[in-house]
This record gives C-alpha cells, sequence and structure tokens, in this order.
C-alpha cells in the first residue's frame, strides 16, 4: 500500500527554483533516504511534503487521498482545511534542532499533541508517552526539562513526541546534524528499531553508512531534481560519477 505519493513537485522561492520536478512514492514499511549535498532541495522537499510549506506546483497525495493536486495549469491546489487536518494526522516530523517546548517537561512535550489534536484523555495520553519513553530509554526523565538533557536524549523525545501521534509515516530532517558525534549512535539506534519495527520512514541523511544499512531505497538528489534512485547497492555501487564523488567524499 503507498503510503506517499509525490507527483511533480515544485518550489521556488522568489527567483531561486529550489525544486524543479520531483516525483516518488513510499510504500507501507518501506525506508526512504534521500542524500545529496546542501542546497540541493532535501530539506524543502521534506517541507513540502510535511505541508510546512505550499508546493508551486505539482501532487501530494497520503493513502489515497489528495492533500493537493495539480490544476491545468500544472499549480497546486490544496485540499479543504477540514480534509487537511484529517490528512496531517497521517505523518510526524522529526526535526534536526529537536524543537522541544523548553518550558515543559518532557511528559508535556509528548502528551500536548495527543491531548489537542487526537482529542484523547490525559489518562490515556500518559500512558502512550510512558510507553514510548519506555521503549526509547528515557522512563526516568519523564520530569525532565530539556535544559537537563543531552542532544541525543532531546532528539529522542522528539522522535517520541512525533510518535505519540500514531502517524503512518515518519520524516526525519538530518536526525543527527546538531549532534556530537558520541552521540549520534544513541539517535540512529532507536530509528534501526523503528525500521526493524516496519515503521514507514522517509529520512534526509548525511550518515552514508547508516543509510546504506538501514533503507530500501535512496534517492539522490541534486539541483531540484533526483539525479539516482535505486537499492543501496545500486547507489553505493553505481557508474554515475557525481554519486559515486559524494559517496566518497563522505566514506572518506
Amino acid at each position: 500500500m503507498k503510503i506517499l505519493e509525490i507527483n511533480h513537485m515544485k518550489k521556488s522561492f522568489d527567483d531561486l527554483e529550489v525544486i524543479k520536478d520531483i516525483s516518488l512514492s513510499v510504500n507501507e514499511g518501506e525506508v526512504l533516504s534521500i542524500i545529496g549535498p546542501s542546497g540541493s532541495g532535501k530539506s524543502t522537499v521534506l517541507r513540502c511534503a510535511t505541508m510546512l510549506e505550499k508546493m508551486d506546483g505539482g501532487e501530494l497525495i497520503y493513502l489515497g487521498e489528495h492533500a493537493a493536486e495539480m490544476n491545468n495549469e500544472g499549480r497546486s491546489v490544496y485540499a479543504s482545511k477540514k480534509d487537511l487536518k484529517r490528512i496531517h494526522k497521517h505523518f510526524g516530523l522529526v526535526f534536526q534542532s529537536f524543537n522541544l517546548f523548553p518550558h515543559y517537561s518532557v511528559l508535556k512535550n509528548i502528551i500536548d499533541a495527543p491531548m489537542s489534536v487526537d482529542k484523547i484523555s490525559r489518562k490515556e495520553a500518559e500512558e502512550r508517552a510512558m510507553a514510548l519513553l519506555k521503549k526509547l530509554g528515557l522512563e526516568d526523565k519523564k520530569d525532565a526539562y530539556p535544559f537537563q538533557l543531552s542532544g541525543g536524549q532531546q532528539q529522542r523525545v522528539s522522535i517520541a513526541r512525533a510518535l505519540a501521534l500514531q502517524p503512518k509515516i515518519l520524516f526525519f530532517d538530518e536526525p543527527t546534524s546538531a549532534l556530537d558525534p558520541e552521540l549520534t549512535g544513541e539517535v540512529l539506534k532507536v530509528i534501526k528499531e523503528l525500521a526493524q519495527d516496519n515503521m514507514t520512514m522517509i529520512i534526509v541523511t548525511h550518515e552514508m553508512q547508516f543509510a546504506k544499512e538501514l533503507s530500501d531505497r535512496i534517492i539522490f538528489m541534486e539541483d531540484g531534481v533526483i539525479q539516482g534512485e535505486g537499492t543501496p547497492e545500486d547507489i553505493f555501487n553505481t557508474e554515475n560519477e557525481r554519486i559515486k564523488d559524494f559517496i566518497g567524499k563522505f566514506a572518506g
């Protein structure tokens, strides 16, 4: 089953064409990694897919339902606010900079959205949150505040917060880029465990070995288009000189 389908996504900021023409789809349980140089449009794809930015052109479809359709000129026309609110529940996004509320405890950071968005009781929200904290090894941090946590712990709380809404697909925008190298491993371990649980994910990352080990498919982006796509074996053994050069720099 297709969880997400993007057709001919386009996005410009003023005169800068950041996404020229991107089409991709993700099936249930699949892990798709997006790699490529800085400025290639990777994060913009995620921001458009999660509707933090509006596409200029193209289609955005979740579970067969259009969040945005193309009109006769190829421009994106979005669904009603009511429909978009429902579609929003299908996905979660983990930012590179954590984005936790500093004045909320760990527990409150996690239960806030399920109570306000899913309208579940505080008791149910807390049970859901504590199960996630236990799974992520943070059970003893429920009353702590973000400033009392390491970067790796904060990112794990961010993942728990996204999972608390029980999304069908989870997006990660360079989830380890704000972390010290020694903290990166604990976050990557959590993402690997989610993959083992068949969580559908799209991950923008510069962690080449991680992408190689975890992904079902990898997309290489540059200049607002997909320059290469395939299995990890296809991408890491490609004859495409540009992709080989990019991967070689990170591997080196």
